[in-house]
């Protein structure tokens, strides 16, 4: 047995994670790790990401109930890159698809090629509705 991730490898201690189907082997989702998010991931079961932009760990669906319930983590030749093998409830982007590569690159720019299978205004309603009041916008 080897070590696992190497996190100092990784620009402030973050890894990308690669979320892919576990049936499909579709890849649903990029994100980053830190090594508490990817110790959390495999004790509880479920696929736990660090948010750069909140600067904390955040449980995939705990907001949306899009949760990614993990089957298996691996990780690449150069411990610098983890795979999470997961099985995905709903719709794995933010943006209500069913991956977050949605849009196919083309000479003349980005073209979503897939249906959008939830609306995230009513997927994160109570979210934006929290942000409104804090924000002092009308409901």
């Amino acid at each position: 047995m080897t070590d696992g991730p190497d996190f100092l490898k990784g620009t402030d201690g973050l890894l990308p994670a690669i979320a892919q189907d576990a049936q499909t082997l579709q890849v649903l989702m990029m994100a980053w790790m830190n090594q508490e998010a990817y110790l959390e991931t495999l004790a509880s079961g479920y696929a736990t990401y660090y948010s750069r932009s909140r600067k904390k760990l955040w449980r995939k669906g705990e907001e949306s109930g899009h949760r990614q319930r993990v089957l298996q983590v691996r990780v690449d030749c150069d411990a610098d890159c983890i795979l999470v093998m997961v099985h995905q409830t709903g719709a794995a982007c933010h943006e209500g698809y069913a991956n977050c590569f949605f849009r196919q690159a083309t000479s003349d720019g980005l073209i979503v090629d897939q249906v959008r299978l939830v609306n995230p205004e009513s997927v994160y309603k109570n979210k934006h509705d929290s942000q409104r009041l804090d924000s002092g916008l009308p409901e």
